[in-house]
């Protein structure tokens, strides 16, 4: 936290007292959270912080006890054990964390995105209107890749969108929505979209040396037309030429619910020797962005590495592992936003791009109803973590 920022905090009153619920599949990332809010506040010091307005801003932790039990039938409720009356709520959920578990007439079921979103629908309904102001930060958005209608179809992230607007929350905090379009269902509150562009630059910096960053060796990619815009980002910000790939679909046919990828064509000057950072909002089952590494091997790439803000890896690691031995790929880079397994984590190919921090001073400026405008936008950040690193590599 830079003084500047640090003094900004002060000068403004918080909205009333903070508290974090983090739902069930998202209690890790919000111990985290918890942790840096925790040490920021019992460092800071201010002329303020006795007087009432600043009541409970220092304590041991800001989570609130909150549970979903569940009833044998699988139906559930939301219990919050402690007050929430004039409370400043953030509330974090993981809608893609299948990793949990219920038991519905003696079975037991993993939990999907819907059940997540239940939960979290129970938990603003116990709070019961009490709260001075309801944020949910929803890293993965959810339905947020049915975001448009074709043909007969519903629209179902619009409607969670409202639905969760008509219940009583303020704000939306999600993270590199497939189509931030989607916030016009809400015109009138809050919602917030955030990249997580520095923390992938630092994870790629703190982890592989000799990366030799301008336009000669350096090169980065949108896997498709809908990625354009994070990879014109980093494309600027770094100094970078940008290429693109646009996929050539066969519309005669129809193969789990969408039409096959034919081929990727690629839009863009020589990429002949130069390292590839390929940027995308998600890793769903690998294979379209194992497609567009093995065309850029075919075009005489060098080392490979990929950017997504969320690793769903929904049909296994294997694919990956065999692209790394291959050198088809150098490293994947995605972040803690959503559930990681263990076989993941310990993957030699992989790096782990920590938000909690990130999120920690979201919910720390926010709580102090200050902008977060320059949060949202980390070019400086990123320049000079880049010329840290140059420093550091002088012979790259």
């Amino acid at each position: 936290m830079t003084k500047r920022e640090e003094k900004r905090n002060l000068e403004t009153i918080p909205v009333g007292s903070l508290g974090i619920i983090p739902l069930a599949g998202c209690k890790p990332l919000g111990e985290k959270v918890d942790y840096y809010l925790v040490k920021w506040r019992t460092e800071r010091e201010s002329e303020h912080k006795d007087s009432l307005a600043f009541s409970g801003y220092q304590r041991d932790s800001y989570i609130l006890e909150a549970t979903v039990p569940r009833f044998g039938s699988g139906e559930a409720k939301g219990v919050i054990k402690e007050s929430v009356r004039g409370s400043d709520l953030y509330l974090l959920v993981d809608v893609a964390n299948y990793s949990l578990t219920y038991s519905l007439c003696g079975h037991e079921n993993h939990m999907s995105p819907d059940d997540h979103y239940q939960d979290l629908k129970r938990i603003i309904a116990a709070v019961g209107g009490k709260a001075r102001r309801i944020t949910v930060i929803m890293p993965y958005l959810y339905e947020s890749r049915q975001h448009k209608r074709s043909a007969r179809e519903s629209l179902d992230c619009a409607l969670a969108l409202q639905e969760m607007v008509n219940m009583g929350v303020d704000n939306i905090i999600t993270f590199d929505a497939h189509d931030p379009r989607v916030q016009n269902a809400i015109p009138l509150n809050g919602f917030e979209t955030v990249q997580p562009a520095y923390q992938f630059i630092k994870g790629l910096l703190g982890h592989v040396k000799g990366l030799q960053i301008d336009n000669d060796h350096m090169m980065v990619i949108s896997p498709d037309e809908g990625g354009m815009t994070r990879a014109i980002y980093i494309a600027n910000v770094l100094g970078l030429d940008m290429g693109m790939f646009y996929k050539r679909r066969d519309y005669t046919r129809i193969v789990n619910g969408r039409n096959p990828i034919v081929a990727h064509e690629f839009l863009g000057s020589s990429i002949e020797g130069k390292d590839m950072i390929i940027i995308d909002d998600m890793i769903s089952s690998g294979e379209s962005v194992l497609e567009v590494a093995n065309a850029l091997k075919e075009r005489r790439a060098n080392r490979i590495f990929v950017f997504a803000t969320f690793g769903l890896f929904t049909a296994g690691l294997e694919g990956f592992d065999k692209a790394y031995e291959d050198g088809l790929i150098h490293r994947v880079l995605t972040t803690n936003l959503i559930y990681q397994t263990p076989e993941l984590l310990s993957r030699e190919w992989y790096i782990d791009c920590d938000m909690s921090k990130y999120i920690a001073y979201i919910i720390d400026t926010l709580n102090h109803d200050t902008s977060i405008s320059d949060l949202l936008n980390p070019v400086e950040r990123i320049q000079s973590a880049v010329a840290r690193y140059h420093e550091e590599e002088p012979e790259a």
